[in-house]
């Protein structure tokens, strides 16, 4: 069975993939950062903080979170992941997207032609319902669901 949400596209696209969940902020540098250092061919997420994320591949996943936490790094982070080939398909937040990281999902556009679809107040109710795995479908008008 289905699930259908609403939330607000940032950076819209129409777009199917696999879930990533974390209940906590995701911190851009942490969680790539190895990776960019080592020019890594995928993205294993660094950030011991995170439990439900750490040592989890986030190349060309759907990365659900309620918000992103972290400094003006995440700009150039978001660039270097796109640049490498190694970022996420999109980031589906629970809450308002912060600017941080609506700033870092636009320069990857732009600088680098990589669009990481963004949809954010999609609620706590969806980051409830959704789990590691499950296939999920984005539309361009924010639509998401949860199969």
């Amino acid at each position: 069975m289905s699930r259908i949400f609403k939330g607000r596209p940032v950076l819209p696209a129409d777009l199917e993939g696999e879930a990533l969940v974390t209940h906590v902020g995701f911190n851009s540098l942490a969680c790539f950062y190895k990776s960019m250092l080592t020019d890594a061919q995928v993205a294993i997420c660094s950030d011991q903080s995170n439990k439900e994320l750490f040592g989890k591949n986030l190349t060309d996943k759907i990365i659900c979170l309620p918000k992103t936490v972290g400094s003006t790094s995440a700009g150039a982070t978001w660039d270097r992941v796109a640049h490498m080939g190694i970022a996420p398909r999109a980031m589906l937040f629970s809450q308002h997207v912060d600017s941080l990281a609506a700033a870092g999902l636009a320069v990857a556009e732009v600088w680098v032609g990589k669009r990481i679809c963004a949809v954010d107040e999609l609620g706590d109710e969806f980051l409830e319902y959704v789990s590691d795995g499950q296939g999920i479908t984005v539309r361009k008008d924010g639509t998401v669901i949860v199969h």
